[in-house]
């Protein structure tokens, strides 16, 4: 295994608050790390840090092996950045934004029409070359953006967010994208707030608490730790009903945000779950497959009620 981006023991304080406490995380070249966390707990400042737009307090980053900080300018060109807010020019058509990054990256003359034509294809951005990127919908200034990241060859692609500010049908159009890159063997580090994004593209995924990694691992092996099978998602008149009678099941009980789930030791069907909460005040009830989502709040979020 090569490992693309190593980062060991980050600390940063913004005045009185510490933001990062050690944070610790591996990608390995080719592999897509997804990095989750609660607004406030330091994603962006990780990627700040990684793209040399911050310094840590303490703590090393290595890009292909080489202290980050010791490459200076020459890192920056081996990190492909996309966020949530486009930073494209407005004014310039699409291949015009492609060429205006290419040289800024260092991409030799000779290289960059090639290299331009072949990312508007790859992006389906062609019937748009007449049109200036300011005049484009949300999802295809996205769409542009991360064909501009990419027009370097990047050793790593660092991704933020790329999909929040952007409608259904686009986020679906961009993770086919994103899988894609994938496929062919890219370097990803991802954040995002969507779990099924995550669950979807990612190889592994880091799940930040209180400024560092509290877990980490495949989406399987992380779903693994949730005790449960399934999970019942339960609507009731008489909440405390249900969970007492879950507790004489021996059926884990979770809250969060006010809403009410059961974790089922063993499968069990629709029916089975009914019947077994009969009695219970259930105005409605399913049973779904245990996800990424159920794996966050197991091991991330620690104001879940444990019942």
């Amino acid at each position: 295994m090569t490992v693309a981006l190593q980062i060991d023991g980050l600390f940063k304080r913004f005045g009185e608050q510490q933001v990062l406490t050690g944070f610790s995380l591996q990608v390995a070249r080719g592999e897509v790390v997804g990095l989750l966390g609660p607004n406030g707990c330091g994603k962006s400042t990780v990627l700040n840090i990684i793209c040399q737009l911050l310094q840590a307090d303490a703590g090393q980053v290595q890009l292909m092996g080489q202290p980050m900080m010791e490459q200076s300018a020459y890192a920056r060109t081996l990190i492909g950045y996309c966020a949530q807010e486009t930073a494209l020019y407005p004014d310039l058509f699409p291949q015009e934004n492609m060429h205006f990054f290419a040289r800024l990256y260092g991409v030799p003359a000779a290289q960059r029409n090639a290299r331009v034509a072949e990312l508007m294809e790859r992006f389906n951005l062609t019937p748009y070359a007449s049109t200036r990127a300011g005049l484009l919908s949300g999802g295809w200034q996205q769409r542009l953006s991360l064909a501009v990241a990419l027009v370097h060859r990047p050793e790593l692609l660092v991704l933020d967010e790329p999909t929040v500010a952007v409608d259904v049908e686009a986020r679906m159009d961009l993770w086919s994208l994103m899988e894609s890159l994938r496929d062919s063997g890219a370097t990803i580090l991802l954040t995002t707030h969507h779990l099924s994004e995550a669950q979807r593209l990612c190889n592994r995924v880091a799940l930040m608490r209180g400024g560092k990694v509290a877990a980490e691992g495949s989406v399987p092996d992380l779903i693994s730790r949730v005790p449960g099978q399934a999970v019942v998602k339960v609507q009731s008149d008489d909440p405390q009903a249900v969970i007492q009678k879950a507790s004489d099941l021996g059926w884990p009980v979770r809250q969060h945000a006010g809403k009410l789930s059961l974790l089922l030791p063993q499968s069990m069907s629709l029916r089975e779950v009914v019947d077994a909460l009969d009695g219970s005040k259930v105005r409605a009830v399913s049973v779904d497959p245990v996800t990424l989502e159920d794996a966050y709040f197991e091991l991330v979020d620690l104001k879940h009620e444990l019942c």
